[in-house]
């Protein structure tokens, strides 16, 4: 049986390695358009940015060591331009060459990746304009660091690689801007949530030129102007392209191939696309969404390395499954973690979800050993079932861990309330007895049992304009002295019981303290004491988060920050 498979890097080089060790007759020969069969794409800023200081590191397997391992026929610079579905074969194109042939095949693996999204653009082909796709864009971009020394930066873009980009280029020195369309970055993150990145780039010198349309490129000298749409230019010494990624599937339409969803290669769960003895992986190809079971495009490496050794237990014989994607993921941000699993809140809402979600500020670990540091949960869950609809953390330590053990329960199908029971390695340098997670489980567990109702951030500026409800802080005095909201009354939790006859119990009682303990302590008093009590969801210390971001982008708040 003679195999071909179009691209390398994750899903290409994996379905070649999974064929071998499933056939050792099998003749495998993979085309790569680029220079590296596989390489870690998710390391090319790092490169950049010298926290990676050897180029052989990204690379993970040459040509040369395909051959040796696999006994598999790698060739590198190579493109393969047509495919003949009636007569099984493929035209390649010799990219050092230039010359072009034929080879014929019994199965077919297209894993040709994405692109980077360049949109028809002024100014696009100055030389002072990367995109960041492929390890030759990498070296570009290093070379032209090292040697121009830039002193400013624009990134047009808001995802993974402007944000990791964003991150090296400040801590060489260099002063970035990013300019973003919609009004926030980090896309997968709700509203609320990301105003913690955003704070965070802006502590590091970032400036954010959010809601801004680009509009073209144009020289200035020795530097260039990124024209923005009815605003002024952002003059810089370079600018990286990083508005997103577009599935390559034009060798597939040519093709006649079915597309799908942005153009995508469609495929079925065993990755055959449309024709027979054609399959198809990686970030070109349509999916359904793990939770929600729709059409997604979902560019990751780790599924796309699951579907390539899906493809190749298919194409050997076997039957093998993708069961959807969830699109799990977790970046760094200088000293900050974001990770994120499922659907967002956004998505929920328009899907018209009957949602709810939690907010927590948990401890990375026990709170009386040192070094612990404080994560902000969210935790998204259908009302009616329970089902964890998705989840995003931001902190330090710990957050991967607590993103992997919700994506797990989400694909185990264990529901919000669950989680509560997982049984999970304590010790105190690593977790609390009551783990964040189950720390979620608990409260989503009271707020389905009736036994807390939750008021949230955005609810906040219409409760204080309220004569209606009473207010309660149940901080310290000390915490309070620090910040607090404007309309709220400083009763601490520990107090509260001497002092319950301040509070009028013909009004519904709005709680808030740091993190949402001490206030939920304070609603379950309230309740039985036949107060109707609503606890702040995320704690002070979320709300200011949020609050402080919005005010810094947005004019004023009629319910404001106490700044004292």
């Amino acid at each position: 049986m003679k195999i071909l498979i179009v691209g390398g890097v994750a899903g290409g080089a994996t379905a070649a390695a999974r064929i071998r060790r499933l056939s050792e007759s099998a003749e495998i020969i993979v085309f790569e358009k680029s220079g590296y069969v596989s390489y870690a794409n998710c390391g090319l800023p790092y490169y950049i940015g010298d926290v990676i200081t050897d180029k052989k590191e990204l690379t993970l397997q040459t040509p040369e060591g395909f051959k040796n391992r696999f006994n598999v026929d790698v060739r590198v610079n190579s493109e393969v331009v047509s495919i003949d579905k009636e007569y099984k074969t493929v035209e390649v194109k010799n990219l050092r060459t230039g010359q072009t042939y034929t080879e014929t095949y019994d199965k077919l693996i297209l894993s040709p990746g994405a692109r980077p999204a360049v949109p028809k653009l002024s100014g696009v082909d100055i030389d002072r304009v990367f995109t960041l796709r492929t390890v030759e864009d990498t070296f570009k971009i290093k070379e032209f660091v090292d040697r121009e020394k830039p002193r400013t930066a624009v990134l047009a873009g808001g995802g993974f690689i402007s944000l990791e980009m964003a991150e090296n280029l400040i801590e060489m020195g260099v002063e970035v801007t990013i300019v973003q369309r919609p009004k926030q970055v980090f896309p997968l993150l709700d509203e609320d949530m990301v105003s913690m990145v955003h704070g965070l780039l802006k502590k590091h010198g970032a400036k954010l030129r959010l809601q801004s349309t680009v509009t073209g490129f144009e020289k200035d000298g020795e530097s260039l102007n990124t024209l923005i749409e009815n605003d002024a230019p952002v003059k810089s010494d370079m600018v990286i392209l990083a508005i997103g990624v577009t599935p390559d599937s034009k060798l597939a339409k040519d093709a006649g191939l079915e597309l799908g969803l942005k153009g995508s290669i469609a495929v079925n769960d065993r990755m055959e696309t449309s024709e027979k003895d054609i399959y198809a992986v990686g970030d070109a190809i349509q999916v359904k969404h793990f939770v929600t079971g729709e059409d997604a495009v979902i560019s990751l490496a780790g599924p796309a390395n699951k579907q390539g050794r899906i493809a190749a237990d298919n194409v050997c014989g076997g039957d093998s499954r993708y069961l959807g994607s969830q699109g799990s993921s977790v970046i760094k941000l200088f000293d900050m973690t974001v990770a994120t699993t499922g659907i967002n809140e956004k998505t929920a809402k328009a899907m018209n979800l009957d949602y709810d979600y939690v907010v927590l500020s948990p401890n990375s670990h026990a709170g009386y050993y040192p070094g612990a540091k404080a994560m902000t949960m969210k935790v998204i869950y259908e009302k009616s079932t329970l089902k964890i609809l998705g989840a995003q953390i931001i902190g330090s330590e710990g957050v991967d861990k607590r993103i992997d053990v919700l994506a797990t329960a989400i694909h185990a199908g264990v529901n919000a309330v669950q989680l509560k029971d997982l049984d999970l390695a304590y010790a105190p340098p690593y977790s609390s007895a009551k783990d964040p997670v189950n720390m979620a489980g608990f409260m989503i567990e009271n707020i389905s049992t009736g036994k807390v109702k939750q008021f949230r951030y955005d609810e906040v500026q219409e409760l204080c304009q309220r004569d209606d409800v009473t207010l309660l802080d149940t901080r310290t005095k000390k915490e309070v002295s620090g910040g607090s909201i404007e309309g709220f009354r400083n009763i601490p939790v520990d107090r509260l019981r001497d002092r319950l006859q301040e509070l009028p119990k013909d009004k519904p009682v709005y709680v808030i303290c740091q993190s949402g303990v001490r206030s939920y302590l304070a609603c379950r008093m309230l309740t039985e004491h036949g107060f109707d009590a609503y606890n702040f969801t995320g704690g002070y210390r979320f709300y200011k988060a949020v609050n402080d971001e919005r005010m810094s982008s947005e004019a004023s708040y009629s319910c404001g920050m106490d700044r004292r």
